[in-house]
């Protein structure tokens, strides 16, 4: 198998796995956001050290240890990959696939819009069409709901500073997030004591099946991570970027079609806005590199 096909192959298996995460997290809504990120978080542990020990063997310690500034940064981004999950899962257990869908497609426009405020990035003019086309449309859907879309907004705003953060510490994807899950377990460890004093744990109150679900949330958490970063280490960046729209595209369709949520007319407007942007935004890079390559 040549290399383009295997991160081919990944990069599906990642996307897709993430667009179908709703329907994992739909089998164990009865259990609180909160209690599930603390399982996520603690479960995500002994995979993530498992997978590594097998890639890295002895030189692993060594690759753990990083500055105290690198750790105190990873506590941040930690932090804002947490809150990003507990969203999420909140959002899925209270039948708002479709505001998870919207705000994973306006967070490539949320990361143009931060490149340029904290990166002094310069936009071109397509990417300024597009960002101002997405804000219209999300505009718009406030304006239908008599609301802004905060679950959308606050999953594409931290995912985006999250990304941000990762970007300046300059540490592996893989290392990094074992660092931010064990910042993350204290208090995660914490909050299911607490709950134990209180007998309000649903670890095993709810079945051998939700038992199950609530362990492999750790495996559920990883191995689409694993995917993209075989996909990342044998495709260009720019080819993944397309595979990104996958998972919510999934989403979008699992919460018309299977979950029954509502799709009204503001959210057509304002989804027909940011599939525009994000056709602006993705070919752009394409027809440069395109124009470049032309002789003469």
């Amino acid at each position: 198998m040549t290399e383009q096909r295997q991160g081919v192959i990944a990069a599906l298996a990642a996307f897709i796995f993430w667009g179908l995460m709703p329907i994992f997290f739909k089998a164990i809504q009865a259990v609180p956001a909160l209690e599930i990120i603390a399982y996520r978080v603690l479960w995500a542990i002994p995979v993530l050290l498992l997978f590594l020990w097998f890639r890295d063997g002895r030189a692993l310690p060594g690759k753990l240890r990083l500055p105290k500034k690198r750790i105190a940064g990873l506590a941040l981004s930690g932090s804002l990959v947490g809150f990003n999950w507990l969203v999420f899962v909140w959002a899925v257990s209270n039948d708002q696939v479709l505001a998870t869908s919207l705000g994973y497609f306006i967070t490539p426009l949320v990361n143009v819009v931060l490149g340029v405020v904290f990166l002094s990035e310069k936009l071109s003019r397509p990417q300024t069409v597009a960002v101002l086309i997405a804000a219209a449309g999300t505009a718009y859907l406030a304006w239908y709901l008599g609301q802004p879309p905060w679950v959308s907004l606050l999953l594409a705003v931290s995912f985006g500073f999250y990304g941000l953060v990762r970007k300046s510490l300059g540490v592996g994807p893989m290392v990094g997030l074992l660092w931010e899950a064990g910042l993350l377990s204290l208090p995660a460890a914490v909050y299911l004591a607490w709950l134990g004093t209180r007998t309000d744990l649903h670890f095993t109150a709810l079945g051998t099946t939700v038992t199950a679900l609530l362990i492999a949330s750790g495996l559920v958490t990883i191995l689409p991570l694993i995917w993209y970063n075989i996909a990342a280490q044998h495709l260009k960046l720019s080819v993944v970027g397309f595979f990104q729209y996958l998972a919510p595209t999934i989403s979008f369709l699992l919460a018309v079609f299977l979950f029954g949520e509502t799709f009204t007319h503001g959210h057509l407007v304002a989804f027909s806005c940011i599939w525009l942007a994000l056709v602006l935004i993705s070919v752009e890079p394409w027809y440069r590199a395109r124009r470049y390559r032309l002789p003469g």
